[in-house]
């Protein structure tokens, strides 16, 4: 283990908010992405910068609590913190971590470690890292939640149909202002440091600055330059404002007033806290809001219980109905096993076995 602190560098936040462009430019510039990593794909084709070890450890979690990357249910919060208090996530952690740190290239490296969901966790990473000794150093992309909807809505929902697209856009909404506020909360009482997106792509170098003095970070290159003294560095390759392929505006989400007004705060309070992390008006604020957040979901819960009710009524009776159609089917299947004529010598043996392939599968039923 080190003898020094090893830098953490933990980037987080809502998914489509720029963190992949975030975390693979601290690589280029000298930070180490525990490895192996998660793959391109279509919908991020410059690659995600994601250890894979750390996604599958999130997923999995999440998925055990049927909890969602950008879960808007105030609830999901203390379903996340009764199940770290099972210890298994810390556990987990520990160990991937610790065999990180005592690998020969994280000797004297700093770290990051990309995942959208990482501030479900933030109590297991903040434990974890001071019983390893490393420095947890927490790094967010800020993009406007009328872009990430926007976004969402282009890399995930584009084949799906008008009704669910409308009723999502509002649930991502939500689920942007729940993610935003979590992930502010996340950070406090550590080194931190916010980038709005937007920022990053129109001079890099610029939108970092701030954050290498926030965060201590040594990079591999001068971000002071002046712009005719700078030489050609990978990140400017790496970033491009062609990234930036949704656009979108409030005119462009449908979505309730009043929740557009508070996100739409919270993007103005978060952009303050890109120059002071830790302004203590603008945290009461933000606190503030996530107290009406809670106020007006349980509101909408309490509004939507009919809907709700009925919606489950109807899904369990259709489950119902098609599993008795199958048993239906299988009974029939196996009356015409019995009732067929016997097949030629050497073939009885063939039909006893269909017919009891066909019993098990009822009886499964």
């Amino acid at each position: 283990m080190p003898t020094s602190p090893t830098p953490l560098v933990l980037v987080s936040g809502s998914g489509r908010s720029g963190t992949s462009s975030l975390a693979g430019t601290l690589k280029r510039l000298g930070l180490h992405v525990p490895q192996p990593e998660v793959e391109a794909s279509e919908t991020n084709p410059r690659g995600f910068y994601e250890p894979q070890w750390v996604i599958d450890f999130h997923k999995r979690h999440l998925k055990e609590l049927a909890l969602f990357n950008i879960d808007s249910r105030p609830a999901a919060v203390d379903i996340v913190a009764r199940h770290v208090e099972t210890g298994v996530p810390t556990g987990e952690l520990h160990e991937w971590l610790a065999g990180q740190l005592a690998l020969p290239e994280h000797q004297d490296a700093q770290i990051v470690v990309k995942d959208p969901h990482a501030f479900w966790f933030a109590q297991v990473w903040e434990v974890v890292s001071a019983e390893l000794g490393a420095d947890l150093r927490w790094l967010t992309a800020l993009r406007h939640p009328a872009e990430v909807v926007g976004s969402r809505d282009i890399a995930y929902l584009s084949s799906q149909s008008e009704e669910l697209r409308l009723t999502k856009e509002t649930s991502n909404v939500a689920g942007w202002v729940h993610a935003a506020l979590l992930t502010e909360q996340a950070g406090r009482g550590s080194k931190r440091s916010f980038v709005r997106y937007v920022d990053l792509l129109a001079d890099w170098r610029a939108a970092l600055a701030p954050v290498q003095q926030q965060l201590e970070l040594d990079l591999d290159t001068d971000l002071s330059a002046p712009p005719g003294e700078r030489e050609h560095h990978p990140v400017d390759d790496f970033i491009e404002p062609s990234m930036r392929k949704s656009q979108l505006t409030w005119d462009d989400v449908r979505t309730p007033d009043w929740l557009r007004e508070m996100a739409e705060e919270v993007w103005q309070l978060l952009g303050v806290l890109t120059a002071t992390p830790h302004d203590p008006d603008t945290l009461a604020r933000l606190d503030a809001i996530h107290e009406d957040y809670r106020a007006r979901y349980a509101d909408a819960v309490a509004l939507t219980f009919d809907h709700t009710k009925a919606e489950s009524t109807l899904a369990g009776r259709q489950a119902r109905d098609a599993q008795r159609a199958t048993v239906q089917q299988l009974r029939r299947d196996l009356e015409r096993a019995r009732s067929a004529p016997q097949p030629a010598v050497g073939g009885r043996e063939a039909a006893g076995i269909l017919r009891r392939a066909v019993v098990r599968r009822v009886r499964r039923r």
